[in-house]
């Protein structure tokens, strides 16, 4: 018997010339990602449970939702979440402040069924999440 899906896993690490305030901001305001990430279509944290969030995705046709929970969040250094339901995805994203710059390291890791994960592999993650940081 095969295994139909593997976990992919993406590290981008970035520096940018922003204050820690301004990237730290940007990053944990969820519900405003959509606006600089191109490829999230919506965020909304849920109102009975703030550790918990409905995203939707959708990239070259392709459409996914899921329920995030935020597993620890301290300020200024990391946002780590899993999620609950929908596209199983996990990650984490660090903040390391270098006074006057800031480096930004995501990690990924999502579980998509065989050819439809090397096909998001070979145009997303990669090169999209580094770009979009970078922005």
């Amino acid at each position: 018997m095969t295994n139909n899906s593997d976990w992919l896993e993406h590290s981008v690490q970035v520096e940018v010339e922003v204050p820690m305030e301004t990237v730290w901001s940007l990053w944990s305001d969820l519900e405003q990602m959509p606006r600089w990430m191109k490829w999230i279509d919506s965020v909304q944290v849920l109102e009975d449970n703030p550790d918990l969030s409905r995203w939707k995705l959708a990239s070259s046709g392709f459409e996914f939702s899921w329920i995030s929970r935020i597993l620890k969040l301290v300020p200024h250094q990391i946002i780590q979440w899993e999620s609950v339901d929908g596209l199983p995805n996990r990650g984490a994203v660090r903040f390391y402040d270098r006074h006057g710059s800031s480096i930004v390291k995501l990690t990924v890791a999502y579980d998509i069924p065989g050819i439809l994960g090397k096909l998001m592999d070979g145009l997303f993650l990669g090169r999209i999440v580094e770009s979009t940081i970078q922005a």
